[in-house]
């Protein structure tokens, strides 16, 4: 089923997007995330007009964590 609601990436200001901490100026993998919803949506920061993925907040944290914590190696 196709829905005709707008994606919520499409509603986030462009301003309310943050690049991750993690992201440096000459690393082209960045992540920019939007805090403030009922998900946390996450975008490629190369790709700011195409698709985001939203998780709920525990799973970003889990995620947030796991980074920190060297779980992904590099």
């Amino acid at each position: 089923m196709h829905s005709t609601e707008p994606a919520i990436a499409d509603r986030i200001a462009p301003s309310a997007w943050r690049k991750s901490s993690y992201s440096g100026g000459a690393n082209a993998d960045c992540l920019e995330v939007a805090h403030g919803h009922t998900t946390v949506p996450v975008r490629d920061s190369k790709a700011a007009d195409g698709p985001a993925v939203a998780f709920s907040s525990a799973s970003w944290s889990s995620f947030v964590t796991a980074i920190r914590g060297g779980e992904f190696p590099s």
